[in-house]
């Protein structure tokens, strides 16, 4: 239990059904469908698109989204994939011919076509209950009101305003100017978006008028896009992958995201005796990074479409996790892994809903840096992700720029399951810090028996490139063990992501947990 005379937030608990993610607004539309008669499917699709309003500078109509379903009356789990492909054209030899290293993170090139559409679709079609013009009621009335700006989101806005252009400074921005907190926000041309594909459904979207603004956008951008491209786009279903961390089950979606990175991270971690460690020491935040450094290391090499990956077996294997974990010196610094030329951060939001029925949904959605390419469509403001920055321009990589292909994917949604029964969707923002962020929850968790608010609101730690980057919550004494290991400790401008988690006790009360790094909270019934 937290000490009471110390600035903290309270779990919610409550028995019919809870949302928890990273803006209140979000949170009370998703409970509301909920409270309609809505499943948790219907309530997180609800949110989940409400923030591309609330919190636009981290998600939106333009990006992708991925999600694990676990259906009511079962502990099965249903991974979607709603990851967008690069256009048919997308040709990697051109651009390095052109003189880049890397696609261009704020170019048309790094668009890939919107794949969170079509997931929505899709959901709501194979597991919804009241239908996908209910879900989107709430945000498309938001979007033509206004919401006002939050502390957090205006803090993001005014870090990542200058990347947007063109017709983006026109939607996104008040006076050429970012918004600041209370101003009120309004989205009317995602608005009419909406209100077409609760009618229409998906071919709103991808074809017609809808369509023709995108992809009119992105080639007078110099984009390669067709509406060939947008029509053909198509979310796909699967099966989790899963692994044992202290006897507790992890699961996480399948490549093309690198929720098998976290798993191979707690698979060196669990090769130390992290529970005899101080949870907010020196010792665990070094050898934390260091297995991260390694994990990181073997995903920017390996990482891929699944399509076009060949080494997943490998990423996954007990051999792996047993070499790497024998290159970490408990004491010193190793010298960093290459760093190599894929562009891995930045902006998500994180939305997981529980309903009456246990029906549980972990879904995390973005458009990758803050405001994505910056490529907003003239008519109607869909702001363009930039997710083809993930993508490597090194000749023979598995996730080389082709033309169809999906990029290495940073968002991870991921659930717990104990003696076979799921007891915790949950998911961390942060871009690069995802893997690493499930790793310490799982930790927090698992070795230090924290409950999950107490497991969110801990002080964090993340080796990113050079830096060992400490959030202020970390004592002098612990920075100064951990530059003496060699480490280069830097406090990061921003916090280091944001999480959120919802227990599900076998008692039937649900308990939820949010970051108070972000804006929002967990709300129930």
């Amino acid at each position: 239990m937290r000490d009471f005379q110390q600035p903290g937030r309270s779990a919610v608990h409550v028995t019919n059904g809870i949302c928890a993610t990273s803006h209140p607004l979000a949170a009370a539309a998703a409970v509301d469908i909920l409270k309609q008669g809505g499943n948790a499917v219907d309530a997180a699709i609800a949110g989940a698109v409400l923030l591309g309003l609330a919190e636009p500078q981290m998600t939106g109509i333009g990006g992708d989204c991925f999600a694990l379903v676990s259906p009511a009356g079962g502990d099965d789990v249903i991974a979607v994939n709603g990851s967008g492909r690069a256009p048919a054209n997308a040709d990697a030899a051109a651009l390095r011919e052109a003189g880049h290293d890397f696609v261009p993170v704020a170019s048309a090139h790094a668009v890939t076509v919107p794949g969170a559409i079509d997931a929505f679709c899709t959901m709501s079609d194979r597991w919804g209950r009241l239908g996908l013009a209910d879900s989107l009621a709430p945000a498309i009335r938001y979007m033509d009101e206004g919401v006002p700006v939050a502390p957090r989101v205006a803090f993001d806005w005014r870090m990542d305003a200058d990347r947007l252009q063109g017709a983006g400074r026109t939607h996104f921005l008040k006076g050429d100017q970012p918004l600041a907190v209370g101003d009120i926000f309004r989205l009317p041309g995602q608005a009419e978006v909406l209100r077409r594909v609760a009618k229409e459904g998906r071919s709103a979207f991808y074809e017609g008028e809808v369509a023709e603004d995108m992809l009119a956008t992105l080639n007078a951008a110099g984009g390669l896009h067709t509406p060939e491209d947008f029509a053909r786009t198509e979310c796909t279903i699967g099966t989790p992958i899963a692994s044992d961390y202290r006897g507790r089950e992890l699961l996480e979606h399948p490549p093309n995201g690198q929720g098998v990175i976290a798993m191979l991270m707690l698979d060196i971690l669990k090769r130390f005796d992290i529970a005899r460690l101080d949870p907010f020491g020196a010792e665990r935040a070094h050898l934390e990074a260091e297995a991260a450094k390694l994990a990181y290391d073997a995903r920017n090499r390996f990482l891929a479409d699944p399509e076009h990956m060949t080494r997943f077996d490998h990423l996954a294997s007990d051999a792996l996790a047993d070499e790497l974990a024998a290159l970490i010196d408990p004491a010193r610094v190793m010298a960093a892994p290459a760093t190599l030329s894929e562009s891995v951060h930045r902006e998500t939001i994180y939305i997981t809903v529980v309903d009456r029925d246990r029906m549980a949904v972990s879904l995390i959605y973005s458009i990758f840096h803050g405001f994505g390419s910056g490529i907003a469509s003239d008519k109607f403001g869909i702001l363009m992700q930039n997710r083809g920055a993930g993508f490597s321009l090194a000749e023979g990589h598995p996730n080389e720029l082709g033309g169809g292909k999906r990029p290495m994917h940073t968002i991870i949604p991921a659930m717990v399951r104990d003696g076979g029964r799921v007891t915790m969707p949950f998911g961390v923002m942060g871009g690069q810090y995802q893997p690493n962020g499930h790793a310490r929850l799982m930790s927090n968790l698992t070795d230090f028996g924290m409950d999950p608010q107490a497991a969110i609101d801990a002080p964090r730690s993340f080796a990113e490139g050079s830096e060992l980057k400490l959030e202020r919550g970390y004592s002098d004494a612990v920075r100064a063990e951990l530059a003496d290991m060699g480490h280069n400790v830097v406090t990061p401008e921003a916090p280091v992501g944001g999480a959120q988690a919802i227990l599900i006790h076998g008692s039937g009360v649900l308990e939820g947990a949010s970051d108070p790094r972000k804006d929002g909270c967990a709300i129930g019934y």
